[in-house]
């Protein structure tokens, strides 16, 4: 059933592509997501923009 609901959408993009500035937004925000993650990698992202402990990991408690 999920195909379909794919497959509909396809079919509406198809139909009605989006606008060249709209195109040109997402892949700006791809590109400013891919140089956070490649800046993170490489060790140049400041310490001030690194959180201590990610609110999805609990303190193990011995």
């Amino acid at each position: 059933m999920n195909n379909l609901n794919w497959l509909l959408r396809a079919v509406q993009w198809a139909r009605n592509p989006p606008s060249e500035k709209r195109v040109i937004l997402v892949l700006v925000v791809i590109a400013i997501c891919l140089a956070i993650v490649g800046l993170q990698h490489f060790g140049f992202w400041p310490d001030w923009a690194t959180m201590d402990r990610p609110r999805g990991m609990r303190a193990i408690r011995p």
